[in-house]
């Protein structure tokens, strides 16, 4: 069975290495649409043509990134690519299968084999913290260990699909849920360690200096991430999170429903 990741990137060199490694590891290649980044996220993904990444392509950015028509895009290309399943994907996220042991690529395999479509994935968010406030290198999957499930509604991120006979929505709902006719969501969620950002300065490099397409913004998209400045970054202490030595500690239960950045500051 061919499973294809969908990357969309946009100065991710901190964390594309890693992601492309990640998913090769797991029986999983990839496609690159790259927003024109200024840094070296294209370099570094080029080095794995041949080897796992099928191809990149440039999309063009005018100064304000667009992200209904980056959704766009890999709609058409789950259209145009060949795979038996497809992953959307950014490259600060990490999927795992359901259980240790296994890899995404088995444990789709399983999905298909039990007659579903899709699948949710519980979202893990690692971030900072005031005790340990920088992990801004390239072992920080190693050294920011601390998290919190989040998930404001469920299913929250239904992002793994089986290749469908007609076009499948993924602009819709901002790039969460994908739909289709005929949606067969498996009952056995898959996990998604996501990292939001690694150290104060590089939420400011990420999100407060990204001009958001003005439409989107109106219509609810990107929340917080529009609106946040420099000194509205807020780190929670380790008091407040989770902490998980190895990927089987993961817990997804009792997830928050925004994320740490609109948290009230703890006493």
């Amino acid at each position: 069975m061919r499973i294809l990741a969908i990357l969309a990137t946009y100065n991710e060199e901190r964390f594309i290495a890693g992601c492309l490694e990640h998913l090769f590891a797991h029986g999983v290649e990839a496609y690159l649409c790259d927003n024109q980044s200024t840094d070296a996220t294209v370099a570094i993904a080029a080095r794995y043509l041949g080897s796992g990444l099928r191809g990149i392509e440039h999309l063009p950015r005018d100064g304000t990134f667009r992200w209904r028509e980056i959704l766009r895009r890999k709609e058409a290309l789950a259209a145009e690519l060949e795979a038996d399943w497809f992953l959307h994907l950014d490259p600060d996220e990490v999927p795992l299968p359901p259980r240790s042991g296994q890899t995404l690529a088995e444990g789709l395999a399983e999905v298909d084999a039990s007659g579903y479509n899709a699948v949710d994935f519980a979202e893990l968010t690692f971030v900072p913290t005031r005790e340990a406030p920088n992990h801004d290198h390239p072992d920080y999957r190693r050294t920011m260990r601390w998290y919190y499930p989040f998930a404001p509604s469920v299913p929250h991120r239904v992002i793994a699909w089986k290749r469908q006979a007609q076009p499948v929505d993924l602009a819709g709902s901002g790039g969460h849920l994908v739909r289709f006719p005929d949606w067969r969501l498996s009952p056995h969620r898959f996990r998604l360690c996501h990292y939001l950002f690694l150290s104060p300065e590089h939420a400011v490099r990420k999100y407060v200096r990204r001009t958001y397409d003005a439409e989107e913004t109106r219509g609810g998209w990107h929340g917080w991430r529009a609106t946040l400045t420099a000194d509205a970054v807020r780190l929670p202490s380790q008091a407040e999170l989770r902490t998980a030595t190895t990927d089987d500690d993961l817990d997804p239960s009792s997830p928050r429903a925004t994320h740490c950045v609109l948290w009230e500051d703890s006493p």
